[in-house]
């Protein structure tokens, strides 16, 4: 269920731009976000800093592309947004000495801290990567690759989940044994 409130934004993103053109898309991605952002509220009765980060950001770059009638913004908010996290999670780790997944999901998951630390150097990668890709797409390819690659670009997040689920499987008690 989760994974569709993630995803609907994008999907009526790529459908409003199929239908009509990205400043159309755009708006519906701004609207879409708030939604979202509300159910995410009504759901869990707070936000978690990337739910307010990404809002932010889609109705600043959204605002921008359409207020300047330039689609270069919207293109280039979720390289910042995947920059930043890296950024964020790096600087927190190596500078900072803390480690932010460990602090947010650590109540969830028993995880030995080098297991911790080497996750948290893969989401870095990781956001790094698609900070990377769409920087690329968003500048070597037209509007509707760009697009098309933001809905099928979903495959990058769902095999890294994937990964990293396989790879902690590994580090989980068995509270049965």
């Amino acid at each position: 269920m989760r994974f569709l409130i993630d995803f609907f934004p994008i999907a009526l993103f790529v459908a409003a731009y199929k239908l009509h053109d990205i400043y159309v898309a755009t708006g519906v991605l701004m609207a879409a976000t708030i939604v979202q952002t509300g159910i995410i509220y009504a759901v869990d009765r707070k936000l978690q800093t990337l739910h307010k980060v990404t809002l932010a950001l889609v109705l600043v770059f959204g605002a921008l592309t359409l207020f300047l009638q330039d689609e270069r913004f919207i293109k280039w908010k979720p390289t910042v947004l995947y920059a930043s996290m890296a950024v964020v999670l790096a600087a927190a780790l190596w500078v900072w000495k803390k480690n932010f997944l460990q602090v947010l999901l650590g109540s969830q998951l028993k995880l030995p801290d080098a297991v911790w630390s080497r996750l948290t150097v893969a989401w870095v990668l990781y956001f790094l990567f698609m900070a990377g890709i769409n920087a690329w797409v968003a500048a070597y390819f037209s509007t509707e690759d760009w697009v098309n690659f933001k809905l099928w670009g979903y495959v990058f997040p769902v095999v890294f989940i994937v990964g990293q689920g396989l790879y902690i499987a590994r580090y989980l008690k068995d509270d049965n044994a």
